[in-house]
């Protein structure tokens, strides 16, 4: 009998807010459930969708991509896009060295994650 994997990405829609719940290593094989994350949330429309990044403890060039692309069509459609912190090591060193994380509203709700 094999395990099913729990799911990396998950997403919930309220009434103000759509928040998408990422954690763990988010890499090219998250790239599904990461678009159909965003398709959910472009769905909703909701005036404001939430990342929760603070259990991700790696992302790849994928996670970048989708993230500067669901800012830009946030930005189009008049939505906010807010990141939710506190950001890993391994995460905000792939903002700050792809020169982004200014782009992003990040919000910290605790201490940051061990290294």
């Amino acid at each position: 009998m094999h395990a099913v994997p729990e799911r990396k990405v998950r997403f919930t829609s309220h009434e103000q807010v759509f928040v998408i719940t990422m954690h763990g290593e988010m890499d090219h094989d998250d790239a599904e459930d990461v678009e159909a994350a965003w398709a959910a949330s472009v769905e909703a429309a909701s005036p404001m969708t939430a990342v929760d990044l603070s259990r991700v403890t790696f992302a790849d060039s994928m996670l970048l991509n989708a993230l500067l692309e669901a800012r830009r069509r946030h930005e189009a459609d008049g939505r906010e896009l807010v990141l939710i912190g506190p950001l890993h090591s391994a995460v905000r060193r792939l903002l700050d060295v792809s020169g982004t994380l200014d782009h992003f509203r990040v919000v910290s709700t605790g201490p940051s994650p061990a290294s």
